[in-house]
């Protein structure tokens, strides 16, 4: 049985001006209407998400929600990208500030946020196990990296989960990926199910203020072929009687009971919004309907700019 995830970067990074209080209260929603499972990253305005969920988190009991926490990821005071850290003293160092500034003793998934090129990853998941093993994390995760990556790290200590854009515009993780998770036993957690927005059913070019103006999906001519499948797609939606961000969302879900969809609502109304998709159970006929709308392999441009995108072991 699938279930959603709130995915909390939106609310301090990345997507514009944000909201404090309104941030708090969709984290009480969430919460108040059964997900459980939240997901930041040390690196999330500069700690500022870590900070503003240990507010909205502040009086719940710990066993109540999953704290899902990415590490690794350097940043300098102007927010600028400066490189990725597995090492495994820096694993420990990063996880010591998480739990300060999340105000918890423990987080339930504790993944690096991609694969550092220098470190092996039985290094950087070794060092998770040793914290495991002290009683400051739950499980082991893992975050956008491919098959063999997955292989060796399971190998050196369970993996809950691994972390990964999976959408109806990006389908990179079903040809290797996704039959590994499932030989392991592994969860797959999917980011960008409305792929930044493109698939929420609201985007109008133009609309972009923020970093998605550096995107190859939101750029010239990419951009309007990418609407043109979102129109498609809502010409299904409709006929569900659903919108097109549920039908987005369903869609995920409906690819296997052991995917969770993430979604990055930064409002209640989003929330709300994206919270029925969970119960709309998608026939057959649908799916084969919504193919048609978006083929696999229909989406012009990296889900990236080409510098992240060399950071990733599984492409579009």
């Amino acid at each position: 049985m699938n279930t959603l995830g709130l995915g909390a970067m939106g609310m301090s990074d990345a997507y514009g001006t944000t909201d404090r209080a309104e941030s708090i209260a969709t984290v009480h929603a969430a919460l108040d209407s059964g997900l459980t499972l939240i997901d930041t990253g040390d690196f999330y305005g500069n700690g500022h998400n870590e900070l503003l969920l240990a507010s909205a988190l502040r009086g719940r009991p710990r066993e109540s929600y999953v704290l899902s926490v990415k590490f690794g990821a350097l940043r300098g005071p102007d927010g600028a990208m400066l490189g990725i850290d597995g090492r495994p003293a820096s694993v420990k160092n990063f996880l010591n500030h998480s739990l300060s500034r999340l105000g918890v003793e423990y987080v339930d998934v504790y993944r690096p946020a991609r694969l550092d090129p220098a470190v092996p990853i039985e290094d950087t998941v070794g060092a998770i196990k040793d914290m495991v093993d002290a009683g400051y994390v739950r499980s082991a995760g893992l975050s956008e990296v491919g098959a063999a990556t997955v292989r060796r790290a399971h190998a050196v200590t369970p993996i809950a989960d691994l972390q990964i854009e999976y959408s109806l515009l990006s389908r990179g993780v079903e040809a290797e990926v996704l039959p590994v998770l499932r030989e392991l036993g592994i969860g797959l957690t999917a980011y960008g199910v409305l792929s930044r927005g493109l698939l929420s059913g609201h985007w109008r070019p133009g609309n972009a203020g923020d970093h998605r103006n550096l995107m190859p999906r939101f750029s010239g001519e990419n951009l309007g072929h990418n609407l043109a499948l979102v129109d498609a797609l809502r010409r299904v939606a409709e006929r569900k009687g659903c919108t097109v961000a549920q039908l987005a969302i369903a869609w995920v879900a409906a690819q296997g009971p052991d995917i969770v969809p993430l979604i990055g609502a930064r409002t209640r109304e989003r929330l709300a919004e994206a919270l029925p998709a969970i119960e709309l159970v998608l026939s057959p006929d649908d799916l084969a309907a919504i193919e048609r709308a978006v083929p696999a392999g229909s989406a012009r441009g990296d889900r990236y700019p080409t510098p992240m995108m060399a950071q990733l072991e599984v492409g579009n």
